[in-house]
């Protein structure tokens, strides 16, 4: 079934947006950025070189989760202080996009943001990309007490803190496995797929609804078909 068949897209009251890698093309390589970032805190806050910070950040990445709780864990670090510093980026590499701009602004319905980032990040990215204004909420790893998606927890919060009733929804993300939650709670699910190795993890465990590597063209073709029904 295509996804202009199917009812849980044609019926959808929300539309619920991963934010890196999603909205905008993987190639910009923003957590790149990020990443080497990380290295350079971690680096400077336990004095060490950025090899064995780096050697730390993926440890406490493997170990729980997310490398920041592994520094709130062991360290006590200050989540905001961390997140500032990581996310101080260049943004230059995420360009304008006026055929999203135009779809979204035809798609019907509600539209949020559901990163791991922090509103800050993502304000900045749907501000290079152009289509800030069609969002009415972000969800953010601060509003999730710092607990990353996919564990369960963030997405019952996100959907109680929007008032999303899950079998009207729609989820969109990059990373598959971030769609089994959003689908075990009668979500539809898009996966955005793209060249990350971690990308594709969990995507043929029956939890994809719909996939697209291009979710501007997949989008504009999914409105121009509501259009003419």
């Amino acid at each position: 079934m295509t996804a202009w068949d199917d009812p849980g897209i044609r019926g959808a009251k929300d539309w619920v947006f991963d934010l890196d890698n999603t909205l905008y093309p993987a190639t910009c390589n923003l957590f790149h950025q990020v990443d080497l970032r990380m290295g350079g805190f971690i680096s400077d806050l336990l004095s060490i070189s950025y090899e064995e910070a780096r050697l730390l950040q993926k440890d406490y990445f493997r170990q729980h989760g997310t490398t920041l709780r592994g520094l709130m864990d062991n360290h006590s670090v200050d989540p905001h202080a961390f997140l500032t510093f990581v996310h101080d980026i260049d943004y230059s590499p995420v360009p304008a996009n006026t055929d999203l701009n135009q779809a979204l602004g035809r798609l019907p319905g509600r539209k949020l943001i559901f990163t791991n980032g922090t509103v800050a990040h993502a304000e900045a990215v749907l501000d290079r990309l152009g289509i800030a204004s069609h969002f009415d909420g972000i969800f953010d790893i601060a509003a999730a007490n710092f607990v990353p998606k996919p564990s369960a927890a963030p997405y019952h919060q996100m959907v109680t803190a929007h008032d999303v009733t899950p079998t009207r929804a729609v989820m969109v993300e990059d990373m598959a496995k971030n769609l089994k939650v959003p689908a075990e709670l009668g979500m539809r699910t898009v996966w955005v797929k793209t060249d990350h190795a971690w990308s594709g993890d969990g995507a043929s465990d029956g939890f994809v609804h719909h996939q697209t590597e291009d979710l501007t063209v997949w989008l504009t073709q999914l409105v121009t078909a509501l259009e003419r029904a």
